[in-house]
């Protein structure tokens, strides 16, 4: 039976280019993302199935979950690539902007994998979680979007602890700038930031490893930063 992945932010950027990897490597997909019109497009492109929802709300991350594995039948890849960002210093930054970045990249990625664990116990599957360098070193600006990725780190560590029984791996990738629309703030050429496939490469090394391997974490820096 084909392997089956659930891309969570899939609609553009790190997630599209994931889950553009994930097919060519036949899996089949289901990808979720709160924008109907970009997530339909890619779900087209991709023959994949569509999910629109919000993973800050934890009734939508339980119907992800359960929409994909009515379709499928099983998880063999989990990737939480579904993420916000909002930039200010820690004087300045207002509650709400703090909250969402939590509930989005932090909260959002532990309730999808809760969810997902019963399937991910079966397929002894792979848990990708899209962190960030900003969750290893801090950046003025980014405190709560740092805070989130470094959470999003140490929830990968536990997955790994808790679950290694199951055959469950877990690896959180943390890239510098990446060329995506949430970067567009840095005033960064193309050319200058790492590129959304280049995480989508860490994923195929991540499928290449025998069962008994883990990589927790990959850091991916940019050329002279």
């Amino acid at each position: 039976m084909a392997k089956a992945a659930l891309v969570t932010g899939g609609s553009s950027g790190i997630g599209l280019a994931i889950a553009r990897m994930l097919r060519s490597e036949g899996c089949g997909l289901t990808l979720a993302a709160r924008n109907r019109e970009r997530l339909e497009g890619a779900a087209g492109e991709l023959d994949a199935h569509a999910v629109v929802a919000d993973v800050a709300k934890e009734d939508d991350c339980k119907r992800i979950v359960a929409e994909h594995g009515a379709r499928f039948d099983r998880l063999d890849v989990l990737v939480n690539s579904a993420g916000v960002g909002a930039g200010a210093r820690i004087e300045d930054i207002e509650t709400k902007h703090w909250d969402l970045q939590l509930d989005v990249n932090l909260r959002g990625a532990f309730l999808v994998t809760r969810f997902a664990l019963p399937l991910l116990k079966q397929s002894h599957g792979l848990v990708v979680n899209i962190s960030s360098i900003a969750g290893e070193i801090a950046a003025p600006g980014l405190s709560a979007y740092g805070a989130a990725k470094a959470g999003l780190i140490s929830l990968t560590r536990s997955l790994n602890a808790e679950h290694a029984d199951d055959g469950i791996r877990a690896t959180a990738i943390c890239p510098g700038f990446v060329d995506t629309p949430m970067a567009a703030w840095t005033g960064m050429a193309s050319e200058e930031m790492i590129q959304p496939d280049d995480c989508a490469e860490v994923v195929r090394l991540l499928l290449r490893l025998s069962p008994r391997a883990r990589i927790p974490q990959v850091v991916v820096e940019r050329l002279g930063s």
